[in-house]
């Protein structure tokens, strides 16, 4: 199997996303109507320049909701990971991924070092096992936010394991115009909406993996929720306003985060949190090693369970002050139905006597939740 899609193969495996697409989440639209862009600006950092930004001219609406159900969080001792990816995901119905179109997104933001960047290790582990479960044509699709994304799947050794482990890679930087969907909605803090790769959107199953380290440049943390930022456009690829200009620059910045999430669905999230970055992040930072590995299909249950860990050692102010589900990540999430509304709907479930003791001590900072 190739590790690169063209435009053509990539179209094909996304099943038209210039198309629009509807029935991805109750009430929501995705429209491909171009709006006119600003000039164009080629700063290519997280301090961009704020851009201006126009109202959108299609907006529908998204259905917010407030989930009833308990959320399972596994977790168990991540000294060996292969053996520890190995029994979270034994957890999840695999079969359910025989012959289906699957598309894995992991954290390839830079090419900086776990727990910086997805540990190649995880990345291995988690592609043997889809591989295993009979998935069909498994693409691995990723934007890194602080380095040029082809340079970053070479310097980590993404596409090396592409070549041993049988799976795709898509650039997406490199996408055309016709590989990305446009979310376009009335209560998105987005003034223009956003454009969300047509991987994750038409896949038939998701799985996500990401790291555990706070963010310095306004995200405060980032988790499963804002691994989902590296699911959009930079820019949009038709034309040049830039969406993650638009998105450093705003005190909508968490919030924006969560509602990214809104508009994909996933199946499973895997958390390497051997080791995690409980100040700076997130290329460097304050390093601890809580040696754990988690996974949930609710996003917000875990991320919950992360802010919990990095409490445990204590962390900076933004992530330690108040409840955690009052975050501004996690409390859109919640109202926008992507995961559980309340602590009390987790359910910590350790697979080893290592973890055990540790979801006990997580268990109390839960329980401060009410």
């Amino acid at each position: 199997m190739s590790q690169n899609l063209d435009r053509r193969e990539y179209l094909k495996y996304a099943g038209g996303a210039l198309l629009v697409v509807a029935g991805i989440t109750a009430g929501v639209y995705y429209s491909q109507k171009t709006e006119p862009t600003p000039a164009h600006t080629e700063q290519q950092s997280y301090a961009r320049t704020p851009t201006s930004t126009q109202p959108a001219t299609a907006r529908t609406t998204i259905t917010t909701s407030t989930r009833q159900d308990i959320a399972e969080v596994f977790m168990i001792d991540g000294t060996d990971r292969v053996s520890a990816i190995q029994n979270l995901l034994a957890k999840f119905d695999l079969a359910g991924f025989a012959g289906k179109r699957t598309a894995v997104k992991a954290n390839y933001n830079s090419s900086d070092a776990f727990p910086a960047s997805t540990h190649i290790d995880t990345l291995r582990a988690i592609m043997q096992n889809l591989n295993g479960a009979g998935a069909d044509r498994i693409v691995l699709a990723e934007r890194s936010g602080m380095g040029d994304t082809r340079r970053v799947l070479e310097e980590t050794g993404v596409f090396r394991l592409a070549e041993e482990a049988g799976f795709d890679v898509v650039v997406l930087d490199e996408l055309p115009a016709e590989g990305w969907v446009q979310i376009i909605d009335e209560r998105l803090h987005w003034s223009r909406g956003f454009k969300l790769a047509g991987a994750f959107a038409e896949a038939e199953r998701v799985v996500q993996t990401c790291c555990l380290k706070t963010h310095r440049f306004g995200g405060h943390f980032t988790m499963s929720l804002k691994n989902s930022v590296g699911m959009v456009a930079d820019r949009d690829p038709s034309g040049s306003y830039e969406y993650m200009g638009e998105l450093h620059s705003s005190q909508f910045q968490r919030q924006m985060i969560a509602e990214i999430n809104k508009f994909y669905k996933v199946d499973i999230v895997v958390m390497d949190a051997t080791e995690a970055f409980v100040r700076d992040g997130p290329e460097r930072g304050e390093l601890v090693k809580p040696n754990l590995m988690l996974a949930s299909k609710d996003r917000v249950a875990l991320d919950v369970v992360g802010v919990a860990v990095l409490r445990s050692y204590g962390s900076t102010p933004e992530v330690m002050k108040g409840r955690i589900s009052g975050l501004e990540q996690i409390s859109r999430a919640a109202e926008l139905g992507v995961g559980i509304s309340t602590a009390s709907q987790i359910k910590l479930v350790p697979l080893d006597s290592t973890s055990q003791k540790t979801a006990e001590n997580l268990q109390t900072i839960l329980d401060r939740e009410g």
